[in-house]
């Protein structure tokens, strides 16, 4: 399961861009004021904040745009803001990101959500909210309905991001997830509340482990409430999951019909979970789009999430962040027998950190001392050594019947056991120049019974300014010869 979902989703991640989702919800912007703290007030006893800085990004539902829009998508948003100043920096920005608006309406009599957050020494200090909850007008939420009804065969995916400040109603939730199963389009909610009960039909929700607890009004103290509570939603909502964030604990996805899925949380160090559901929000709804399962999905989007925590403030995460948060994972996995999709990853990933990569191929059928030579020999050149390794059809058009004597899989797993390869990756002789263009490594090494010129890649190599070393062989030795001899003795 592992190694498929990182294998899928480093093919998913670049095509993010492909994909156009919509987000309803409740905008808002989050300002910080940035200073250092070195005295106490004499007026009162608390702490005086000299200002050095003040930055806005977009909050709330405007979060999950911005990681959407970070992520390469293209977006649209419907939702109510105030006809006010900070309504038009919110307006301002959207547009600056390249956000489709015409789905957001101003009312002159409501304030637009702002956020204050006083930080000193990379610490929030003091937050100061300057918004309205009350429900917005009838006929405000009517044309939020109409716009997601007349133009959701636009969107792969809608999002509804709810943090209750009055837009998402019931009747507008309602609306909204009709609209999108008329359209035959996945909708995903963030939800808000203390009931889940506006969100009946959605396709998925995104709850942290407070808000379910709340919702269904039963505290989570231990696994078996957990589980009861995420299959309650599904079964009473009608959904087709349910996915609840455990902060330190990961997550844990719920299915109709299947059993709950346990994601381990990403080891990282925490400085700010501010906006971590939006996040989570976003990935998820676009890895639906691209294709990926719920669980695959989720995956992605705990593994963003643990990007984003690592961040001060209300952030983001991109494409490149994200690819390389996997590839590191792909990595440092145990299992060194890679396909050439994630060789390309890791071998990227690897001549960024300026990691020089060793290349060599060959069958290695009953490994011998020449080849640990080779291998050893072929890794000292460089920091990491690849060993493209003949599929068992290859070795029978090289060495013809009878031949393999051990099956690629385990000709791979005798090599794995070799502290000095790195990756192996099974081939055909006749993709080897592809295979070379597509990874580029530093060095391509053959035992020295070859000649340069015989070298299979050596142009390619050479062309990039690549290096070929013939590596001395030891004499007397091959596998051929080896064979033989044990027909000899067996005649």
């Amino acid at each position: 399961m592992r190694e498929f979902f990182l294998e899928n989703a480093t093919s998913v991640i670049p095509s993010f861009s492909n994909y156009t989702l919509l987000v309803v919800g409740d905008l808002m912007i989050d300002e910080y004021l940035w200073g250092r703290v070195d005295r106490i007030s004499p007026e009162a006893p608390v702490q005086v904040v000299d200002i050095e800085n003040q930055t806005y990004v977009l909050g709330g539902a405007g979060n999950v745009v911005n990681n959407l829009v970070s992520l390469g998508a293209k977006v649209y948003v419907t939702g109510v803001i105030g006809q006010d100043i900070n309504g038009e920096l919110l307006h301002h920005e959207l547009k600056r990101l390249g956000v489709t608006t015409e789905g957001l309406f101003f009312d002159a009599a409501r304030r637009t959500t702002k956020k204050t957050r006083v930080m000193a020494h990379g610490q929030q200090v003091l937050r100061i909210d300057w918004e309205t909850r009350k429900e917005v007008l009838e006929g405000l939420g009517d044309r939020i309905i109409n716009y997601v009804r007349d133009n959701v065969s636009l969107f792969d995916v809608v999002l509804i991001s709810d943090y209750a400040k009055g837009v998402l109603t019931g009747k507008v939730l309602k609306g909204v997830i009709h609209a999108c199963h008329n359209g035959k389009k996945p909708v995903l909610a963030g939800p808000k509340g203390n009931e889940f009960k506006n969100y009946k039909g959605a396709t998925i929700i995104t709850a942290n482990k407070k808000e379910a607890a709340l919702a269904s009004g039963i505290p989570i103290e231990n696994e078996d409430a957990l589980i009861h509570i995420g299959q309650g939603f599904v079964h009473e909502l009608e959904l087709e999951a349910a996915l609840i964030t455990r902060g330190k604990e990961g997550m844990t996805l719920f299915m109709k019909g299947k059993p709950p899925v346990h994601i381990k949380a990403q080891v990282r160090e925490v400085y700010d979970v501010s906006g971590a559901g939006d996040t989570v929000l976003a990935v998820l709804g676009l890895g639906i789009a691209s294709g990926l399962s719920f669980t695959h999905a989720s995956y992605l989007a705990n593994l963003a999430a643990g990007i984003v925590v690592s961040k001060i403030g209300t952030a983001t995460t991109s494409r490149d962040e994200l690819m390389d948060a996997l590839v590191q994972r792909i990595a440092f996995t145990t299992n060194k027998v890679k396909n050439l999709q994630e060789l390309k990853q890791i071998v990227g990933y690897l001549k960024a950190q300026g990691k020089r990569v060793v290349f060599t191929n060959g069958c290695f059928d009953l490994l011998h001392v020449g080849h640990i030579k080779l291998l050893k020999e072929s890794k000292a050149l460089g920091d990491i050594l690849i060993v493209a390794l003949d599929s068992d059809d290859s070795v029978r058009r090289l060495k013809g019947n009878g031949r393999p004597i051990i099956n690629q899989y385990e000709r791979a797993k005798v090599l794995a056991a070799l502290d000095c390869v790195d990756y192996i990756t099974i081939f055909s002789t006749d993709s080897l120049c592809d295979l070379l263009r597509e990874l580029s490594p530093g060095v391509l090494t053959k035992g020295s019974n070859y000649k340069k010129e015989e070298v299979i890649g050596r142009e390619i190599v050479e062309g990039y300014g690549g290096e070929v070393v013939l590596i001395p062989v030891a004499e007397g030795i091959s596998t051929s010869e080896i064979i033989g001899n044990i027909v000899k003795n067996q005649i």
